[in-house]
């Protein structure tokens, strides 16, 4: 699955998915973004819908000096990034979209904070080696969901 370290830091150039505003933001942070060793392909800069159905968002692991912020840009728009998730770059994480059946299915198994209706996805942040908490966004905050162990 994952190894313990971080392979990488990639520049913002090796995501031309990301669009312009995006982009231009995590520049002009002098982010970088980590990439976990064993996948074979660049990871932590995805696609959902975060916020609602139908709202194409983005979230991006943003390393700066050491730390690594988990940054949430609402409808593609590279203005005022929501910053949800910091820790030291030492601890390797890897997001991905969670699903709707993903959420239910890991609090069926693993009990924790019951999810609210849900009609959106979320966030999986993984810790390598450690389990995954899913962030998902209701009534204007984020609540912390049950990932994987």
């Amino acid at each position: 699955m994952f190894l313990l370290a971080a392979a990488a830091l990639l520049s913002i150039d090796a995501f031309p998915e990301l669009p312009a505003p995006i982009a231009a933001e995590l520049k002009s942070r002098g982010c970088r973004v980590p990439q976990a060793t064993g996948l074979q392909r660049k990871h932590n800069a995805v696609q959902g819908e975060f916020a609602a159905p139908g709202q194409k968002d983005w979230a991006v692991l943003c390393d700066v000096k050491g730390i690594t912020r988990l940054l949430v840009f609402w409808k593609g728009e590279g203005a005022r990034p929501m910053e949800v998730n910091a820790s030291e770059t030492s601890e390797v994480r890897v997001i991905g979209v969670a699903t709707q059946q993903f959420i239910r299915d890991h609090y069926r198994a693993y009990g924790g904070p019951k999810p609210p209706a849900l009609d959106h996805q979320g966030i999986n942040d993984v810790v390598v080696e450690k389990g995954s908490s899913v962030l998902y966004f209701h009534r204007g905050k984020w609540l912390w969901l049950t990932g994987s162990d």
